[in-house]
């Protein structure tokens, strides 16, 4: 029985937070489409160019909201016990809170600097050309100026959740992303608006979310708030180290993206390139999906964690383990037998060349699927239980360390077959490593606890 609730705890959490990742992940994938279809090849290209940013600021902010999230959610465990320390738990909840709003004051201040004074020389430096340039300058200066409503929406996503509250983060996220398509749509179609139209259409799917996050307010039952003090990033160093293997999860995708984008350019020019950004947020939506399995888990995880119960914790690894090798499956196996109508969507000048490369990678890059998920499921269970090292250790060797010298090698070796396949063998290997550091690491995450208790 108490399996049963364990198990339906965490597919509630697990199956929200997915809905929400995948209609979070759809700023891009709606943007890619209708670029496609809007504007052609270049401003395929522009967009594929100019996602990295958009990766930087998306995974800043779910780096402090995760990180501030775990914090806040294992103190509130400990709170719930009852007696004189609820008091002193229930001012450190809001420390934490108020420390990771102020951080993330902090990055949106240089994000709006560098859309005001640089998005020219970052679009140069993502290696846009010609017309191409223009567009991608477009998009960086719109994205880095709503970069306030991104990272703030994280924030709040991750402490609703973790304030009990999984529908409305969902459902913030998912408000979001369909005003995002439908003003997709009406600015890129019927006024015209180009590749502004779709990346103001994605800045405002932030404040959308915003605004359905603010009925938790209402609800009477916030367990967090912002507060004043000295102390006000007394808790920076534990939020930042728990939070950066979601951050890298997210500006690993964007550091791909521009080694892919340039060893492309090289091999095929701008239409590889084009062929590319189809394919690079396809995996945007699947690795939302991974992200949302455990961002799902989290909540359950940390709470199972600060009360001590091994046993809980051991049994929800194992269901999101299981979970994201079943949707694993699923995901490639549609890959496989639909690639062609898949770029087809994408392909409105019906580009034979463009068609070939993108169904080709298609069936070569999403081989690295289920490493992929294990890994972003392990490095999220590790910072869940307040383990940030090896979480940090696998996040940054499948983000930098591992990928990064696999691409440029399998290129060399093999070419664009060779680009294609970096991705799972770079995936393949840190799985290895996880499961190493799982087998050691297992029973110290609780010795640590049990000493800090």
């Amino acid at each position: 029985m108490k399996n049963r609730a364990l198990r339906n705890e965490f597919l509630h959490y697990v199956i929200l937070n997915v809905c929400g990742m995948i209609g979070l992940s759809c700023y891009i994938l709606a943007d890619t489409f209708f670029v496609a279809n809007g504007l052609g090849a270049d401003g395929l290209t522009a967009l594929n160019l100019a996602i990295p940013v958009y990766s930087f600021v998306h995974g800043s902010g779910l780096m402090l909201g995760m990180g501030g999230a775990i914090r806040y959610s294992v103190l509130k465990s400990h709170g719930e016990d009852g007696g004189s320390a609820n008091r002193q738990e229930g001012a450190q909840t809001d420390l934490v809170f108020t420390n990771t709003v102020c951080l993330a004051a902090l990055i949106a201040l240089i994000c709006l600097a560098a859309g005001l004074l640089l998005p020219g020389q970052l679009a140069s430096a993502l290696g846009a050309r010609g017309a191409v340039h223009g567009m991608t300058t477009i998009y960086l200066r719109v994205i880095l100026l709503f970069s306030p409503a991104f990272l703030l929406n994280d924030v709040l996503i991750c402490f609703v959740r973790n304030d009990g509250n999984p529908r409305l983060s969902m459902a913030a996220m998912l408000a979001g992303s369909m005003a995002n398509i439908v003003m997709d749509y009406i600015f890129i179609f019927p006024l015209g608006m180009g590749i502004f139209g779709a990346v103001l259409a994605t800045g405002f799917a932030p404040v959308i979310g915003m605004c359905v996050l603010s009925g938790h307010w209402f609800s009477g039952k916030v367990g967090f708030h912002l507060v004043r003090g000295r102390k006000m990033f007394k808790y920076t160093i534990n939020i930042v180290s728990l939070g950066i293997p979601s951050l890298v999860t997210e500006v690993a995708s964007g550091i791909v993206m521009i080694v892919f984008n340039f060893l492309i350019l090289n091999l095929n020019g701008n239409t590889g390139v084009a062929a590319y950004g189809i394919i690079a947020n396809l995996s945007l939506v699947v690795t939302a999906i991974y992200t949302g399995i455990a961002q799902g888990m989290q909540p359950v995880l940390s709470r199972s964690y600060g009360y001590g119960n091994r046993k809980e914790v051991k049994q929800v690894l194992r269901y999101a383990m299981s979970v994201m090798l079943l949707i694993s499956a699923a995901v490639y196996l549609a890959f496989l037998l639909w690639a062609d109508p898949i770029t087809g969507a994408f392909n409105r000048e019906g580009d034979p060349v463009l068609a070939q490369i993108a169904t080709a990678g298609l069936r070569l890059y999403f081989i690295a699927i289920p490493f992929a998920g294990g890994n972003i499921v392990l490095a999220a269970y590790f910072t869940s239980i307040e383990r940030a090292l090896p979480a940090q250790v696998i996040s940054l060797s499948r983000g930098f360390f591992v990928i990064l010298p696999a691409a440029g090698l399998m290129a060399y070796a093999f070419g664009l077959t060779g680009v294609w396949l970096s991705w799972p063998l770079a995936e393949g290997l840190v799985a290895v490593m996880g499961a190493a550091l799982y087998a050691g690491k297992r029973v110290a995450a609780f010795d640590k606890r049990d000493s800090v208790g």
